[in-house]
């Protein structure tokens, strides 16, 4: 197996007041939404979360090795479960995100003699919840939950990791917030 897809889908959507993941997005789930171009992508997805909340969406969901460890503790759960060299890992909630761009990051990363290939923004932010991870970055993700290090970016130090500049801002539009929410309804609804 070359690659595999993964949606983290676990978050608490504190800010939210509601799970993300399960916001109705164009007459589905939003996880499924964002799952669909992942599967097209990768060949295969399965959300990361937990099971007893996700079961209902028609996908694979994996519990968290160690629930409440975030985003990086998610991206823990898909190294250590994937059987495929590179790993594509995307937050549910970035709708915009297509087969096509996720593909292109999949090819790029595969060709390179990199460990990780993290988008940047056109901002110059890196997406590492929008990234393909080789799946021996697990050490090194290890070693930072276990230091206490739950920043997404503690977990890559001393990688070799790509960034690749993209045009599109919308790709990585997430939604954290009821305000955000209904504005990216309103632009993409």
């Amino acid at each position: 197996m070359r690659h595999a897809g993964f949606v983290l889908v676990g978050g608490n959507s504190t800010r939210m007041g509601r799970d993300k993941a399960l916001l109705d997005y164009r007459g589905r789930a939003l996880a499924a939404h964002v799952a669909e171009p992942v599967r097209d992508a990768a060949g295969s997805v399965r959300l990361i979360g937990p099971p007893e909340r996700y079961a209902g969406l028609g996908y694979e969901v994996i519990p968290d090795i160690e629930p409440g460890c975030g985003p990086l503790g998610g991206i823990r759960t898909a190294l250590t479960v994937s059987e495929a060299e590179w790993n594509l890992v995307v937050a549910c909630d970035m709708p915009s995100l297509s087969s096509e761009f996720l593909r292109g990051l999949l090819v790029e990363a595969e060709q390179s003699e990199a460990d990780a290939l993290m988008p940047s923004s056109p901002a110059g932010l890196a997406e590492p919840l929008c990234a393909v991870y080789r799946r021996n970055c697990l050490s090194a993700v290890e070693a930072a939950l276990r230091d206490g290090r739950r920043k997404t970016s503690d977990g890559f130090r001393g990688m070799r990791l790509i960034r690749r500049d993209t045009p599109v801002a919308t790709w990585f539009e997430n939604m954290n917030t009821p305000e955000e929410w209904d504005g990216h309804l309103k632009t993409h609804g």
